[in-house]
């Protein structure tokens, strides 16, 4: 049996034993996370079965809308439910990801991928000689099984840092991402937009309101820096690229993460794939404390946008 991704979790969670309350501070944002108002737990894995993936499916589904529906510990209009991080593992928990957020907000959301791979493929482009129900759901095609659905808005949602290679001999990949309304940006634009360029891209496509999920694949990195992964693409981003697009996005309304593909088998022995993802899990809950403090502020003193008017 393959090792795949399921260790990803604990070894994210050994990665950020550094991250304690004492030294917590993110000179960048000035802010330190884990002693804002807001509260941070972790709420545990979610007991899943592991050979059965349609339990399994209904299993995360109901624990994401379980958590995800609770009152926040800090109540306020601008931030009415907990938003969920979460540490994976295959990239297939999105999907009840989505579904628990559509429940839970009423409506469809925006998707921010960071990823090597489209993650909208068709499920015939996973041929099986023993097709199923079940095999149709799995880490590549769980963005599409969500489109599909009316999860995912379309139109306002991107793709980032794409090196992917595509099916058979023609572009039939990106013709149905486009369908499902993607904004493709390759991993090479970053040569020629810069950091800056990929935010902006990023923040036109997807604005400061619109409801957002962001996903983030750690095989967006190069390889040669993070190796811990189970589909691993040469030519990717670095850790301080991809930490500097994340701290560039805090304006965006995002609802739920996840950071995912971790494989602890298959990284190096001072485990910089978890390090990395460790990391990257800071710098999100920076940037939702960040967003949440000065929505919060804006709300009493001004706009309710985070725009901030002088008091007389």
């Amino acid at each position: 049996m393959s090792m795949g991704a399921r260790f990803g979790p604990r070894a994210i969670r050994a990665a950020s034993a550094r991250q304690l309350k004492f030294r917590g501070f993110n000179p960048r944002r000035g802010l330190n996370p884990y002693t804002s108002p807001f509260t941070i737990l972790d709420c545990g894995d979610i007991p899943v079965a592991p050979f059965d993936n349609a339990l399994a499916l209904r299993q995360m589904t109901e624990a994401f809308y379980e958590l995800g529906s609770r009152p926040p510990a800090l109540s306020h209009a601008s931030y009415p439910r907990p938003k969920l991080l979460t540490l994976g593992g295959d990239h297939s928990v999105a999907l009840p990801a989505l579904r628990a957020l559509n429940k839970i907000y009423g409506r469809p959301v925006a998707v921010l991928h960071f990823d090597a791979h489209l993650d909208t493929w068709h499920p015939s482009k996973y041929p099986s000689a023993w097709e199923s129900s079940q095999s149709d759901f799995n880490h590549g095609s769980m963005f599409w099984i969500a489109s599909n659905e009316g999860l995912i808005v379309n139109g306002s949602s991107a793709h980032a840092g794409l090196r992917t290679r595509l099916s058979g001999d023609d572009w039939g990949d990106f013709d149905d991402d486009e369908r499902q309304g993607f904004l493709r940006i390759s991993a090479d634009a970053i040569d020629d937009l810069g950091t800056a360029g990929i935010i902006g891209a990023i923040m036109e496509r997807i604005g400061t309101e619109t409801p957002t999920y962001l996903s983030l694949d750690i095989d967006v990195l190069d390889p040669g820096l993070c190796p811990g992964t189970g589909t691993p693409e040469p030519g990717g981003w670095t850790s301080r690229e991809v930490i500097r697009i994340l701290r560039g996005l805090e304006d965006l309304n995002v609802v739920g993460a996840d950071i995912v593909e971790v494989a602890p088998a298959y990284d190096g022995n001072g485990e910089q794939t978890a390090l990395v993802a460790a990391q990257v899990a800071y710098e999100i809950l920076t940037s939702l404390t960040g967003r949440g403090l000065r929505d919060m502020e804006g709300a009493k003193t001004g706009d309710g946008n985070g725009n901030v008017k002088e008091e007389l």
